[in-house]
């Protein structure tokens, strides 16, 4: 790949606003001259990201992610840099030749690799004259050849040796196909787990193959689904299924449903539906509620319309909720999924379901109510409890108001009876909540040396005035990650002589520990302006610790020389060590 200069890389960057790049993916609102919004790098609730247009970065105050235009589609998309100075050229529309981009090396490289080949062969099988009663089930449940091929939908056969032999021909090893979860050690010997079966790759949030769902096509008496066991790069609570192909298009609409199955994913694509993603049955996971958060605030869920998807869609919302998303939701008649409904009663009506979704309170007054018997004291007693048990998680006092109204209405019971009963059970609410709530790390207490590099970093940062300080008085920092971070400052200034930030950034974008050093420096949150006698400050404690360090190094060689005369030449290299210091 050419390797683009530093003036092209600033160019790109200068193309956009990092305030407009950043709305397209979280709310912004203005404050002052900055633009905050709810980081999406951690479990936040209360605006913590700031995004200034004056300096073009992001910092949070809560988790100290930090950096500029790049690094944020960097980490919010998971992209290395190229791909997100690419993205960012686009978007500035700035035309350049990024060459051939070489993929990054991955420990788990043969893993990804055995399961491309895995793919050609899948998908190769269902081409065939073997895959023709495959494609005749798919087509009857509506798919098409676009669909196969977008979706990547292959064919495992009925002789369950002839992956294996190919991946063994391809001199993968052994050990490396069972970790894939795609060959099983038994009796016979080693053989394909999947076979005879309908095959849907799985990949992670950037579009990778990871793994596999196999689905029985022949009403054959066996499971109906068997999924890729957990590997080291297949975790099932850490992916969505259509991830990669629904982020975009969920930006676009502002918008992201959630159904269970990914046959419901693929055909509310095939109807024109892509903002969708599929949780693949299980019980949503705080991870995979980042992942949602990631994509928009407006959430729907769709899940099946059955008991058991009434108490996933319960589960989801509340971890949804827990993060600071409030759901909407769709719930099916006749115990039918998205996929069912859509092929019995047809898209529009899907898509008037979507479009008069419920709010969550709603939602869980059908779902406490439901099984119950309301005419009985006792059990209307238990099911107001349970409503207002949940109301503790809801922060909007419209909608707690409209809740509560509606429990009233209900239950007979004066709104102003509910309402102290709700205050009652919010007193509890921080020994309930507590395990849920964020951790806040108190600072740990430092010493003045590790206080004078912070500060002496935090100006640094800002000015080239102290950059040159600390070059000619300086120029060593006594903490690892502090000394690292100050020497790429130095390079950078000395290489481009000048300094600026945003720059800076897309100068360390793939040193996550320098950024990672820089959210904690600016997290610090000084006064901008410094005078050069605080400054020298900061530099005589830095050097008072070389002075000590190299004082206490000395009396270490002094104690164990036997030379008088050496002795004597230490002894005085000491005292005028700690003379210059002024101790």
């Amino acid at each position: 790949m050419s390797k683009l200069s530093n003036e092209e890389i600033n160019n790109i960057r200068n193309s956009v606003n990092i305030v407009d790049v950043v709305s397209s993916y979280i709310p912004l609102t203005k404050r002052g001259k900055n633009h905050f919004g709810v980081c999406p790098f951690h479990d936040d609730r209360d605006p913590s990201l700031s995004v200034s247009y004056e300096k073009q970065i992001y910092t949070c105050f809560s988790c100290g992610a930090t950096g500029n235009v790049f690094t944020f589609i960097m980490d919010y998309e998971h992209l290395s840099f190229y791909e997100s100075l690419k993205k960012v050229a686009d978007i500035g529309g700035v035309a350049f030749d990024f060459g051939y981009s070489k993929p990054k090396v991955n420990k788990h490289r043969e893993l990804y690799e055995i399961y491309e080949v895995a793919q050609l062969f899948y998908q190769n099988n269902i081409n065939t004259e073997q895959g023709l009663v495959a494609k005749e089930y798919l087509f009857k449940r509506g798919f098409n050849e676009d669909v196969i091929k977008e979706f990547g939908i292959g064919l495992s056969l009925r002789d369950n040796e002839m992956l294996t032999k190919l991946l063994l021909k391809k001199k993968f090893l052994v050990e490396d196909l069972i970790k894939s979860g795609l060959v099983v050690n038994n009796n016979y010997g080693h053989n394909d787990i999947y076979y005879n079966r309908i095959m849907f790759p799985l990949t992670d949030i950037t579009g990778k193959i990871i793994g596999y769902s196999g689905r029985i096509y022949n009403n054959e008496d066996t499971a109906k689904y068997i999924n890729t066991k957990e590997t080291p790069i297949f975790k099932k609570g850490e992916l969505l299924y259509n991830y990669h192909r629904a982020k975009e298009e969920s930006r676009i609409k502002k918008q992201v449903i959630i159904v269970e199955g990914f046959m419901d994913v693929i055909r509310c694509y095939t109807k024109d539906i892509k903002n969708v993603v599929a949780t693949m049955g299980t019980a949503i996971t705080k991870n995979q509620a980042m992942l949602i958060k990631k994509l928009t605030a407006d959430v729907i869920i769709c899940f099946d319309g059955d008991d058991a998807g009434a108490r996933a869609t319960l589960a989801c919302s509340n971890e949804l909720m827990n993060i600071g998303v409030v759901p909407k939701i769709v719930r099916l008649e006749n115990n039918m999924d998205p996929d069912d409904y859509i092929r019995t009663y047809g898209v529009n009506r899907f898509k008037n379901k979507l479009e008069k979704a419920m709010n969550i309170m709603d939602f869980k007054l059908l779902y406490f109510k439901s099984n119950r018997n309301v005419s009985n004291s006792d059990e209307m007693a238990d099911y107001i409890n349970d409503i207002l048990k949940e109301l503790e998680l809801v922060e909007d006092e419209i909608l707690k108001e409209l809740t509560l109204k509606k429990l009233s209405e209900e239950s007979g019971l004066e709104i102003d009876v509910l309402k102290k009963q709700l205050v009652q059970k919010e007193k509890t609410l921080p020994k309930v909540l507590i395990a849920k709530k964020e951790l806040v790390i108190k600072p740990k207490t430092i010493d003045k040396y590790t206080m004078a590099e912070q500060h002496l970093l935090y100006y640094m940062l800002k000015s080239k005035e102290v950059i040159a300080i600390y070059n000619k008085k300086v120029s060593f920092m006594p903490t690892a990650r502090y000394r690292f971070l100050a020497q790429e400052i130095n390079f950078f200034y000395k290489e481009y002589k000048y300094f600026d930030l945003a720059d800076f950034f897309s100068f360390v974008a793939d040193n996550e520990e320098i950024i990672k050093t820089i959210g904690e420096i600016q997290n610090l949150n000084l006064k901008d302006e410094y005078d050069l006698e605080e400054i020298d400050d900061y530099v005589n404690v830095i050097r008072e610790y070389h002075i000590n360090y190299e004082c206490r190094r000395l009396m270490e060689k002094l104690n164990s020389e036997t030379d008088v005369l050496e002795k004597a030449k230490i002894a005085d290299k000491i005292k005028e060590l700690k003379v210059g210091i002024n101790l």
